[in-house]
């Protein structure tokens, strides 16, 4: 859930440094001195990106509700005040993220511990985030019930974006500014470089908590993620509110998004392993991109059909249903398999797969799914990303942001995985590439 793909289209050259910035366990115990290695355009970067994402977010909402929605002028005038702000829209954020905040310090599920610090402890963290998205489906039926107009959110949607970019903004200076009492071990590599601007947008602190509670791990999976669903509904009650009932295009949307969602919450501890988790500081990147980038742009679709329905043949629907049950298939079976090959090599489902021996004492894949090819996670995820489109038609790209911008993310995101492979393995990563040639479409990349 980041904004690597939009930032390297404004920044290619700032990501391809980023494998060769990532210091060794050894500079880890060191980290008094201020770090000068820069990413994302350094302190311009650190300018213009906190401008122009959030400018991003409001151009494609109003483009998907606009009746021409185009990307190539505003649609079609510029939004007044009034469109912009209303008072409710914040009350209901905050309300949302209140109760989100409720369910994570609640007692249900287990508790994990991440990866080893620089000193040596493990953090806590509650996996109940799969919980909390259930007891929200329960309270959004009961509202549904009581008549609560979900269809409004159609209308509140860009107050709504407006407010949780000013709660990125807000949370991240709160972050910056708390950073200064953290000890120097609790600061994110790359983080701390001096320049105000930079460490604000790329974060400080590594693992900013009040108490127990994370607020990384937090924003990671739970307000915005779930919210991600529940504007999704919205726009599904809208167009039963405008047509009577909801299209075959816009069940599938959200039946696929809902899927997803499910999906990341159900695997929550997966997460703990992420770059986000475990490199990344918590500043405005990770603020904006969890609070307002992902609930915000990755649900364009659903907005887009409420202003432009379409029509679904069965027989259409039953490919893209079929197309997505593809790539969910791959998406989850490559990942399960890596993650209990990492759990566990001798466990039965993986101790007969070929693997090549490293001198870091790892071994790597190659056979089964990352025989096939070295990133079979990323193909089925660009499979599920095409088939949240093709319900919207082909009459405008706006609805194809989304697989757009996934797929330049993925294969950005393939070629950092490579670099930083060939150094870690060496000769070993040399015979895998030569074992598996394709890096995430068969006979093709």
């Amino acid at each position: 859930m980041t904004l690597f793909t939009l930032i390297s289209m404004i920044y290619p050259n700032t990501f391809n440094r980023r494998a060769k910035m990532r210091p060794n366990n050894k500079a880890q115990k060191h980290i008094l001195s201020h770090d000068t290695e820069r990413e994302f355009g350094g302190a311009l970067g650190a300018i213009c990106i906190p401008i122009l994402l959030p400018l991003t977010v409001l151009f494609l909402i109003c483009g998907s509700q606009s009746p021409e929605a185009s990307v190539l002028q505003w649609p079609p005038l510029l939004p007044s005040a009034n469109q912009l702000w209303d008072p409710q829209a914040l009350v209901l954020l905050l309300g949302w993220i209140g109760l989100h905040a409720l369910l994570y310090l609640m007692p249900l599920g287990k508790v994990s511990e991440g990866l080893v610090l620089r000193d040596g402890t493990r953090l806590k963290y509650p996996i109940n985030g799969f919980h909390s998205l259930c007891i929200s489906a329960v309270l959004l039926m009961l509202f549904l019930v009581l008549g609560a107009p979900f269809g409004y959110l159609f209308e509140l949607l860009l107050p709504l974006a407006v407010s949780a970019i000013a709660v990125s903004f807000l949370l991240s200076i709160y972050l910056y500014i708390r950073s200064f009492w953290a000890p120097s071990n609790a600061l994110a590599l790359g983080g701390n470089t001096g320049n105000p601007l930079y460490d604000f947008f790329i974060g400080r602190e590594l693992n900013p908590r009040i108490g127990n509670f994370d607020l990384k791990y937090f924003c990671e999976l739970r307000p915005g993620l779930i919210g991600w669903v529940v504007i999704n509904l919205g726009m599904l009650m809208m167009e039963v509110e405008l047509r009577g009932s909801p299209s075959l295009a816009m069940i599938l949307v959200n039946s696929f998004q809902l899927l997803y969602v499910a999906d990341a919450l159900w695997n929550e501890e997966a997460v703990l392993t992420t770059m986000d988790i475990v490199h990344d500081g918590f500043g405005f990147m990770l603020v904006f991109g969890d609070l307002a980038w992902v609930p915000f742009t990755y649900g364009l679709q659903a907005v887009f059909l409420v202003a432009h329905p379409q029509a679904l043949t069965s027989l259409k629907a039953a490919a893209i249903i079929a197309l997505n049950g593809v790539g969910y298939y791959i998406f989850r079976k490559s990942n399960s398999q890596k993650n209990q090959f990492r759990r566990d090599p001798t466990h039965p489902s993986v101790a007969r797969l070929e693997t090549i021996a490293t001198v870091t004492g790892k071994r790597l894949l190659v056979s089964g799914w990352w025989g096939l090819v070295r990133h079979p996670n990323y193909l089925g995820d660009l499979l599920m990303a095409l088939a949240w489109s093709l319900p919207c038609g082909f009459s405008h790209i706006l609805p194809y942001f989304y697989v757009i911008y996934f797929t330049i993310l993925l294969i950005h995101r393939e070629a950092r995985d490579e670099r930083q492979c060939r150094a870690k393995y060496g000769l070993a990563w040399d015979t895998y590439c030569r074992r598996v040639p394709y890096r995430i479409f068969p006979y093709i990349y």
